[in-house]
């Protein structure tokens, strides 16, 4: 076990099982009301976390048998290297220029594909991380997340995985185009242990028009939840933005056409 004391006199214990030979720089960080996680810097693909409990901004170090932690002040997502590292490998595995229709049956220069990049052990952990920070700031309290049929499934699941080491894990639900006609004939699954009223988040991969995502939010509400807001990974920047709001949705992405066309 470590304690750290901080500069603000917010005191910390962690518990350690690296070797005494470690040297691992690191950073928390303290908000209030909300998890946090250590981060080492000098090998982020390889971080392990340390939840700590709500605390303060300020700053501190420990320093003992061979491990640094540097706690100092972020903003509140407590690190933005997922959302780097995950738009670096979006660029270079999933983002093409060309001549394509999307599934909307509009034509583009350029196509988004998410899933070759969170099918990646590596991009599923890292687009839970950096949906889950983003998640987290939707107000009031969630019960699960729910990604639409295809390309946000996974992001579901990458989310769900990634909140079990906070208080309040968030369940992964799925939401299929139409219902099963056989069997249970469901819309939602994953639902079930779900209470009326309970507050979904939605996850989507690439927003364009918005009409596959007001889908989903119908479906949601139909089963008797209310949708917290909707978290996409890329916004295509096409009018879905506004579609969603329109619907009384708050939405917000991690990228947008910008982010890899440049401003055009």
């Amino acid at each position: 076990m470590r304690n750290i004391t901080t500069e603000g006199g917010t005191s910390l214990t962690i518990a350690l099982s690296l070797s005494s030979s470690a040297e691992i720089p690191g950073s928390f960080d303290l908000q209030s009301a909300s998890k946090t996680s250590l981060i080492p810097r000098s090998a982020p693909d390889r971080s392990l976390r340390f939840p700590a409990g709500a605390g303060s901004r300020s700053e501190g170090r420990q320093e003992g048998a061979g491990l640094q932690f540097v706690v100092a002040p972020m903003r509140r997502t407590w690190c933005n290297w997922p959302v780097d590292q995950l738009l670096e490998l979006l660029r270079e595995r999933g983002f093409r220029r060309g001549r394509f229709v999307l599934s909307s049956g509009k034509e583009s220069d350029f196509f988004i594909d998410c899933k070759p990049v969170v099918l990646l052990a590596r991009g599923h952990v890292l687009v839970g991380e950096a949906l889950l920070a983003r998640i987290r700031d939707l107000p009031g309290p969630l019960s699960a997340v729910a990604g639409v049929e295809l390309g946000g499934c996974p992001l579901a699941s990458a989310v769900a995985y990634a909140s079990t080491s906070s208080d309040d894990p968030l369940d992964a639900v799925y939401i299929r185009k139409e219902a099963k006609p056989h069997g249970t004939r469901k819309t939602l699954e994953g639902a079930d242990g779900l209470t009326s009223g309970s507050r979904l988040a939605i996850v989507e991969d690439t927003v364009t028009t918005g009409r596959s995502t007001l889908r989903a939010i119908d479906a949601v509400r139909e089963a008797g939840f209310d949708v917290a807001g909707v978290v996409a990974v890329v916004d295509r920047l096409e009018g879905g933005a506004e579609v969603i709001a329109d619907a009384g949705v708050s939405f917000s992405a991690l990228y947008d056409r910008t982010d890899f066309m440049g401003q055009t």
